[in-house]
């Protein structure tokens, strides 16, 4: 190698180490200042990351109901499969939604079922015909618990106390007060019952049974594609619930 090109290799040399340098001082001694009180001044600390609102759900909304017809199937929901130490009740599960849904559709418009008359009256063990549609009844019988509950208390259904409102259910399920010329308060009252345990126990995906805490309470499973992992076992499984939702795929 000649003296020359031994000079500039040096030179070479030397330029990499001293820009390596500089870039690794540099970046230590930014290290260093960020954690350095300058002027007597601490550092800017990062802002606190803010909690973000939980989603909103736009299942709860009302399709078929007004405001007041809502609240009032809230109210008398919540003393059929009311709260206690087991767990939410109607309210909270969103029995109302549910009901309000099924009534905006199909089942309250009595789709699917023969509606010609003779509308005749059925004897006890044949059920109920009625000419008016589900979404007819469950509005009039509504109507009729507030009227009801005005007759005798001067107030709406939804004001008065949890034990003046069960008297006058107990009073729609013996058919007591009347709904509607021909129909009394007892049809109003099977219908109102079994939505309710409806809307406790269906899929969320109907607008009740928040959260699944209605399968929860019961440690039921929802809607699960396999059970060959549990099949060959003697004891109980507990299984997290999954419903419809849970085997969308997102694309």
């Amino acid at each position: 190698m000649t003296e020359q090109s031994e000079q500039r290799q040096r030179h070479s040399r030397r330029r990499f180490l001293k820009y390596s340098g500089a870039a690794i001082g540099g970046a230590v001694v930014t290290g260093v200042m960020a954690g350095c009180n300058i002027g007597g001044k601490k550092a800017a600390e990062p802002a606190p990351v803010e909690k973000q609102p939980p989603a909103a759900n736009y299942n709860e909304a009302a399709m078929f109901f007004n405001q007041a017809e809502l609240q009032i199937t809230e109210a008398a929901t919540e003393r059929i499969y009311p709260k206690d130490e087991l767990g939410p009740g109607a309210a909270e599960l969103g029995v109302a939604f549910y009901i309000d849904h099924q009534l905006a559709g199909q089942f309250g418009n009595n789709v699917r079922e023969y509606r010609m008359g003779p509308f005749g009256h059925a004897e006890a063990t044949q059920g109920d015909y009625q000419s008016i549609q589900r979404h007819e009844l469950f509005t009039m019988g509504l109507q009729a618990l507030d009227d009801e509950s005005n007759k005798k208390h001067q107030k709406g259904f939804t004001e008065i106390t949890d034990a003046e409102r069960d008297a006058i259910l107990t009073s729609m399920q013996k058919g007591e007060i009347m709904v509607v010329t021909g129909v009394t308060g007892k049809s109003f009252f099977n219908l109102l019952r079994s939505m309710t345990m409806e809307g406790v126990y269906s899929d969320p995906v109907y607008g009740g049974n928040k959260n699944m805490m209605g399968w929860k309470m019961r440690q039921y499973p929802g809607n699960q594609m396999s059970y060959t992992s549990i099949m060959e076992k003697d004891e109980f499984v507990v299984i997290e619930p999954r419903s419809l939702h849970d085997h969308f795929a997102a694309h």
